[in-house]
């Protein structure tokens, strides 16, 4: 047991090792050409004084992040329940599939910056629910069209052996669609847990509330005080990877057949 959980650190090691390595470096020869260069702040700050920003600004930051980390877990979550409520009702009936497919596709291609203000005229520009709608418009498309592909993309082998016991369409759906589609809604969920991000980053722009990350990027860019800036966006970075880390986390746990990990 010991061995085997010795083993399972090592091969963790290696994987993440590269990463770790790539990432420092990246950093040090950002640092190395800013100091060589003499690049001025106001073009590419340090990563060393992007870092003294963050401690410096961090009582002006830690508030705003709340507000803008409940956007984005709140859409987040709204457009996951509605995508996968949606996949399920145009998987089950073709024509509503082959109707809603290519909308669906198209409207995917819709710039979110361009639906904001839309939203926020529908919704109110101090409603947190508006930034929350943002944000579960740039979900609810991954998740709709991944999640349909997985429910209907069955092994025609497979879906014959269940027929072959009679079995119920529910049991079909149950049994053999679900656990295909998992793979497929979780791939969406990755991609989504970083949207969310990004789209409430993007409703902050628009919105009236000034508390948030996205008015404090902006405020601080307008009067050239781009260390602080950089802090924001280092910050609203690293929440991002926590929520992409815990969508990751629950995919081992709920799926360990499709990643060949176990935890």
């Amino acid at each position: 047991m010991v061995a085997n959980t010795n083993s399972k650190g090592v091969e963790r090691l290696r994987y993440y090792l590269p990463t770790i390595v790539v990432a420092v470096a990246v950093l040090a020869v950002w640092e190395l050409l800013v100091r060589l260069f003499n690049i001025q702040q106001f073009l590419l700050p340090k990563p060393s004084s992007i870092v003294t920003s963050l401690i410096s600004e961090w009582p002006v930051i830690a508030p705003r992040i709340f507000f803008t980390t409940r956007s984005a877990v709140g859409g987040f979550v709204m457009g996951t329940a509605v995508g996968i409520l949606m996949a399920f009702i145009t998987a089950r009936f073709v024509s509503l599939r082959e109707a809603m497919m290519p909308f669906a596709i198209a409207a995917n291609s819709v710039p979110i910056i361009a639906l904001s203000p839309i939203m926020f005229n529908w919704f109110g520009p101090l409603n947190p629910f508006s930034w929350m709608v943002i944000v579960s418009v740039m979900v609810f498309f991954p998740v709709l069209i991944n999640t349909v592909r997985g429910l209907t993309e069955v092994q025609p082998e497979a879906l014959e052996l269940m027929r072959s016991y009679a079995a119920s369409p529910l049991k079909v759906l149950l049994s053999l669609r679900v656990p295909n589609a998992l793979p497929y809604l979780f791939s969406a969920l990755r991609v989504a847990s970083v949207l969310s991000m990004i789209g409430a980053i993007v409703a902050d722009f628009f919105g009236a509330e000034r508390n948030t990350l996205g008015k404090y990027v902006t405020q601080e860019a307008a009067v050239l005080r781009f260390a602080n800036t950089w802090a924001a966006i280092l910050v609203a970075s690293l929440i991002g990877i926590a929520l992409y880390t815990f969508v990751l986390l629950v995919e081992r746990w709920i799926t360990p057949w499709s990643n060949g990990q176990e935890v």
